[in-house]
């Protein structure tokens, strides 16, 4: 019984360590962003940023179908096998290096796809041939989090690739003024590949003694194949408004619109870096058949981040015609998208929390659904266009569309997929506390007061006590020990952890 509880604590100990690593690592991320932001705004304008993130957009697709759903199902893979652990991940690699070549071929072939709305005529052809350096990336960073090492991840995303990819665009905005976004990307994106794979060596090692078996890659990728569409259909409901907008608008809204989604993007981000450290705490429950600690620990990284993005939401929101006039003039038409999509993030939380337990015990039914969110958000965005556009509102109210779309689809999902792992677990799920509701409108409160304020003001003092206000109530209405396990060190975060589960 001892034991049990012991087991427990430690895996909201770990949970509480990934938090901690995991909210200093999105503030980091968040302080490389927008000086990229900044500089691709400023020194490049709307159109060259459309196309970029037109292009990125792509790419980025290629090299996750690329990891073939390794990048949650590896901690499965490493889980429920007695080979060397350096053996799967040398697997793995391989898996999506193969993968990636094909992607990075047809790209290549058909470098249109990636340009809609524009002609290739420039550097473009350099993109396909950083697939591999992506997908390789996410396997690392996989295998780093099985064994409980997330500030390896934090360090290459928060730190190496924006800053590289800031420091390079500055530079070849002067050199390169038409191809420099393309260049600092594929530079930035190496960059990472390296700080992925340095830590990655130091811990595993190299695989000796190993040998690629082809039927045991073959049956990694087909077993890894549901994660793998998964990870595909979460990826595109998030950039699918992006295609859709370089579909039917020219490549100046989708850059406004892409930096009004990068600025939200890292509430995002807070989400999907728990999913390595989340999946092998659930696959160790669901081995020993301990729903209630599946349930406890879904619950648990749902309220941390739900928490944290709403506080995001409501600060960035209220001062959002400021943040994003600071990236540029031409942006802040952004501002209305920018609002929907922090809401967006906050209202996806609980789905995307539940699919960490979903992918293990109901692929195919969370498969289903993904696929039916993605299907009805195609839908609604053109829908909702079109209605807006009836109307008589200009473009650029009609690019705000594809974002309701989405904060819609994410909604619906969310509600569905943690019902139905309410249902399988036989458990309680919701995280929503009343506390937090509390703390919302105490924030809230303090943007309506600050609203009145200069911009300048509003930024620099505004956000400040908006956050303050919001984590205040959080703390004392909302938090209880195991959620003060995020501030405590581990022999403290057990004690409690033990002391709760009694």
């Amino acid at each position: 019984m001892t034991e049990n509880l012991t087991e427990k604590a430690d895996d909201i100990a770990q949970l509480a360590k990934g938090g901690r690593t995991n909210i200093l690592g999105f503030v980091i991320r968040l302080a490389g962003r927008i000086p990229f932001l900044f500089i691709a705004g400023r020194s490049y304008g709307p159109e060259i940023v459309g196309r970029f993130a037109l292009a990125v957009l792509v790419i980025e697709l290629a090299a996750l179908l690329a990891t073939l759903g390794l990048k949650r199902g590896l901690a499965q893979a490493l889980s429920t096998t007695s080979r060397p652990d350096t053996h799967v991940v040398a697997d793995a690699m391989v898996v999506a290096l193969f993968a990636s070549l094909v992607g990075s071929v047809l790209l290549g072939m058909f470098p249109q796809v990636m340009f809609p709305n524009s002609q290739v005529t420039g550097l473009e052809w350099l993109l396909p041939s950083i697939v591999f350096a992506l997908a390789w990336s996410e396997v690392a960073f996989s295998a780093l989090a099985y064994r409980h090492n997330v500030g390896a991840s934090v360090t290459a995303r928060s730190i190496v690739e924006p800053w590289t990819i800031t420091s390079a665009a500055l530079i070849l905005s002067y050199l390169s003024p038409r191809d420099g976004l393309i260049i600092a990307y594929v530079v930035a994106t190496f960059a990472m590949l390296i700080a992925a794979m340095v830590p990655l060596l130091k811990m595993y090692g190299l695989p000796r003694n190993w040998r690629p078996d082809p039927l045991r890659l073959w049956r990694m990728a087909r077993i890894n194949a549901p994660l793998a569409g998964a990870d595909a259909l979460e990826w595109g409901s998030r950039n699918i408004d992006r295609f859709i907008l370089g579909l039917l608008f020219s490549p100046a809204i989708v850059g406004i619109y892409y930096v009004a989604q990068q600025v939200a993007s890292p509430a995002q981000r807070l989400k999907t870096t728990f999913d390595p450290i989340l999946g092998p705490v659930v696959t160790r429950s669901l081995a020993a058949g301990d729903t209630e600690s599946v349930a406890k620990q879904v619950r648990q990284v749902a309220f941390w981040v739900m928490a944290v993005q709403a506080a995001i939401a409501i600060a960035i929101g209220v001062t959002s015609d400021g943040v994003m006039g600071l990236l540029g003039q031409g942006f802040v038409a952004g501002s209305a998208t920018l609002c929907i999509l922090l809401t967006a993030e906050v209202l996806a939380s609980p789905g995307a929390i539940a699919e960490g337990g979903l992918v293990y015990i109901a692929r195919n039914r969370n498969l289903m659904i993904s696929t039916a969110m993605l299907c009805f958000q195609v839908v609604m965005s053109f829908v909702f266009v079109i209605v807006i556009r009836e109307m008589g509102y200009p473009v650029v109210y009609q690019a705000v569309g594809p974002a309701l779309a989405l904060a819609l689809s994410l909604l619906v999902g969310s509600i569905v997929k943690t019902w139905l792992l309410s249902r399988l677990l036989k458990r309680r799920m919701s995280a929503l506390r009343w506390g937090m509701l509390a703390a919302m409108a105490a924030s809230a409160g303090v943007g309506v007061l600050i609203s009145k304020l200069p911009e300048w003001l509003q930024l620099t003092a505004g956000i400040p006590l908006m956050l303050v206000a919001y984590f205040a109530v959080l703390l004392k209405l909302a938090f209880g020990p195991e959620d003060k396990a995020l501030f405590r060190k581990m022999p403290k975060e057990q004690q409690i952890a033990i002391d709760d589960v009694r």
